[in-house]
């Protein structure tokens, strides 16, 4: 079957067997890897894309499904050398460390920002309940999205020995 979807502004249109899952479609079709592959039970939140600005676990949604529609992923957060401040946020406040389950986290904080440019703490933990990060303790995660809530404006591309969240695959 065909479907067309718009990627992170680019539409783009292929042939996918009708049981092909949207983080599959992202990752094998698109070669989009910084949405990352989890349980694949819909408990981690790993896969978390933005689906008409909303996040949702992408392996939890049918390519077909997503066909007309717009999809974001973390590829995506990065523009023209400038850090999105949720990316910048997790740099500064150390908001990362395996890195696994960074790229949903980062999604879940840019639409939650989205909808609400400063959230209080109880509100970004509500908002990323949904994901499991086994490294952090979520500490750190809750200081980075409220790090980007202060500083909403976006940030110059560090130059570092590491690619930066986002922006590597």
């Amino acid at each position: 079957m065909q479907v067309g979807i718009t990627v992170n502004g680019e539409h783009v249109v292929r042939e996918v067997e009708p049981r092909l899952l949207l983080v599959h479609f992202l990752r094998d079709v698109l070669g989009l890897t910084g949405t990352h592959w989890g349980c694949d039970t819909s408990n981690c939140g790993t896969c978390v894309v933005l689906y008409d600005g909303e996040p949702v676990k992408s392996c939890t949604v049918l390519a077909a499904m997503a066909s007309g529609h717009d999809v974001r992923t973390v590829e995506d957060l990065e523009r023209d050398g400038f850090l999105d401040p949720v990316q910048q946020g997790f740099i500064e406040c150390h908001g990362l460390q395996c890195g696994f389950c960074t790229p949903g986290m980062l999604m879940t904080a840019r639409a939650l920002l989205d909808r609400d440019p400063d959230p209080e703490e109880p509100v970004i933990r509500e908002a990323i309940s949904g994901q499991i990060c086994r490294c952090t303790g979520y500490a750190s995660i809750v200081r980075s999205v409220r790090w980007a809530a202060e500083h909403p404006e976006v940030v110059p591309e560090p130059d570092l020995p590491w690619p930066v969240v986002g922006t590597a695959t």
